[in-house]
């Protein structure tokens, strides 16, 4: 074939793009997905009969002159490709992605290669990640991942004119004008690393490589912010959101830093998308489409005051922990241990609005607490944060949520009264979470939220017994002979914990009929612990009556038993009780000779 009918041929290939790129216009236009399917289709047929004359071509070119077309085939490769995985087929997406890669082997760091190289990776990625091959996966992303910053260091040493852009777009290499979306290819390749590190944070996830998840998922952060500079271009939910959900892993391994950091950063980019819409609102009036974006910006405000109270609640949590170990030695091994695991992944910031979340983050301490002024100052920001999120996870709109709201409440006082010295303040700190499960329990239809229920009944039975402890420890220090009312109070508490530990049981019972069945695994071990406070419970009601002394007596002796038999009969429930274990034992010998003496005064 002759040059001038081979770059004819070629021109001819490269003008149908004009058609497909209008196609593909038509097609995100759509809503209608059948109508949307059938435009990728007919951009499918296109690219299949150009894929052809493009080869064909190829045959006939001299080796010297045929870059322009192999660019050509490998871009018309890398759209079907994409096409393909559009129209979940995989396994064709697969293989035109890996032809695109072929044709391009040894050119990856070309200003014409680089860009239809680092989307076919990353398109390889995705589909492997879809057929849950996360280490194939893994590979062709850090392939692009590496082959990215090659590129961007053969920039940064060679001599190229800063004023030209050394990328070249793939409309360029279409021989087409460039696409009417302003963005450079230098914009375009940095959306496509950002790209790149957004699938290596969700495959290290899925590999449960949490360390590597969070750094990639950082990385996309920071440069999401850089490169949308906070223009409407970024999401800012969605970013949001995420810097809010990092936080989480952060704070679970007591990185309180960096968690504070990127809970700051959430809220800052929430209050600058609320202030979008409060000029949306001013300049256009209220639309549907308008109120929708403000609910999702109530419902994601809600998500990130929650994040902030789990991660004050977490902070008064593990300080309690720290406080609580017993040996310095261990806990200076400790002290090394967090260290070295936080140093690992470094101290992720975002720099560019290191400034503006300074006031959002210096509300609350990322340091240890010691005492009980510490644990105020947090505690009082865990309660503005829920009832922050309560204006949104209402009892009647959203009950699951909002129960877990009333939990978190709960535990917040619980952590505080660790903290309070003085035992009649610790007592109405444990008060007030009794006040607000119950409150919330009995709005609740124990057969619909059988889960949050069982949850509540076993936490108001511990808190009883928590007031109980306080009141008995009083009493044992004081010479006085406790009072009438000073023993009803004792009763009435340990009746209330016997009340919501039997309920826990009921529940479970209700549902195994069959009295020696073994529990289900998930509430194995919160039935024993009922049972073992049912036990202790019992013997701690105070009575003068013989008759209500033998009955308490043999409830003790009847729930101290059934452990014993349970483990005896599951010898995997012996390994999680075994403290407990032995103390049932021991009481199942001795409670008989209380019982006998009973008896005996009765006669």
């Amino acid at each position: 074939m002759e040059s001038s009918s081979i770059q004819d041929s070629l021109a001819n290939v490269q003008a149908k793009f004009k058609d497909i790129r209008k196609l593909l216009n038509d097609h995100k236009k759509l809503s209608t997905e059948n109508v949307s399917y059938k435009i990728i289709y007919q951009v499918i047929d296109l690219l299949k009969s150009m894929e052809t004359k493009m080869i064909k071509i190829l045959e006939d070119i001299p080796e010297e002159e045929k870059e322009n077309g192999i660019l050509t085939l490998a871009v018309i490769h890398l759209y079907l490709g994409m096409l393909h995985v559009d129209t979940e087929e995989l396994k064709p997406g697969e293989e035109q992605s890996m032809k695109c890669i072929k044709l391009l082997k040894n050119k990856e760091l070309e200003p014409a290669a680089i860009l239809p190289v680092l989307n076919a990776l990353n398109q390889l990625g995705i589909i492997w990640s879809q057929w849950n091959q996360l280490t194939k996966a893994k590979e062709f992303l850090i392939q692009a991942e590496r082959i990215y910053n090659d590129f961007k260091n053969q920039l940064e040493t060679g001599d190229d004119d800063s004023s030209k852009s050394p990328v070249i777009n793939m409309a360029q290499i279409l021989g087409i004008e460039e696409f009417k979306d302003n963005q450079s290819p230098r914009d375009v390749l940095e959306k496509v690393h950002t790209l790149t590190l957004y699938c290596l944070a969700q495959v290290y996830g899925s590999l449960k490589d949490h360390r590597q998840s969070a750094l990639y998922c950082h990385m996309t952060l920071r440069r999401q912010l850089g490169e949308n500079k906070l223009t409407q271009d970024l999401d800012y939910i969605d970013w949001a959101l995420n810097s809010a959900t990092l936080s989480q892993y952060f704070m679970e391994n007591e990185g309180f830093s960096q968690a504070r950091h990127h809970l700051a950063a959430a809220s800052y980019i929430l209050q600058k998308y609320e202030n979008i819409l409060k000029e949306k609102t001013e300049e256009n009036g209220e639309s549907e489409a308008l109120t929708a974006e403000w609910e999702n910006f109530k419902h994601r405000s809600a998500d990130v005051a929650r994040c902030w109270a789990k991660y004050g609640i977490l902070l008064m949590s593990l300080s309690k922990q720290r406080l609580l170990q017993r040996s310095e030695s261990e806990q200076d091994d400790d002290e090394t241990d967090k260290e070295s695991k936080l140093n690992t992944i470094g101290d992720l910031r975002f720099d560019i609005l290191e400034k503006e979340i300074e006031p959002i983050a210096n509300q609350i301490t990322d340091k240890y607490l010691l005492d009980f002024d510490d644990a105020r100052l947090v505690f009082l920001s865990v309660l503005k944060w829920l009832e922050q999120a309560k204006t949104y996870y209402t009892l009647e709109n959203h009950a699951s949520d909002y129960v877990l709201i009333v939990q978190d409440i709960s535990q917040a006082y619980k952590y505080l009264s660790f903290f309070e010295e003085h035992e009649d303040r610790q007592a109405k700190m444990h008060r007030r979470r009794i006040n607000v499960l119950e409150d919330v329990i009995k709005e609740l239809n124990p057969q619909y939220y059988e889960s949050a229920c069982r949850q509540i009944w076993l936490e108001l039975g511990e808190t009883y017994s928590d007031i109980l402890d306080i009141k008995l420890d009083r009493l044992r220090s004081s010479d006085e002979k406790p009072t009438a009312q000073a023993l009803a109070k004792i009763n009435h508490l340990a009746k209330s914990a016997i009340k919501n530990f039997q309920a826990f049981l009921n529940s479970i019972q209700m549902r195994n009929s069959n009295s020696g069945a073994e529990f289900p695994a998930e509430v194995m071990q919160s039935a024993l612990f009922s049972y073992f406070h049912l036990g202790r419970l019992y013997n701690k009601i105070v009575s003068v009556d013989k008759t209500i002394q033998l009955e308490n007596t043999q409830n003790s002796y009847n729930a101290y038993k059934f452990v014993v038999d349970y483990c005896d009969n599951y010898p995997s429930a012996a390994e999680v009780m075994k403290v407990e274990l032995n103390l049932c034992r021991e009481l199942v010998n001795l409670l008989p000779i209380k019982l006998n003496r009973l008896r005996e005064r009765d006669n």
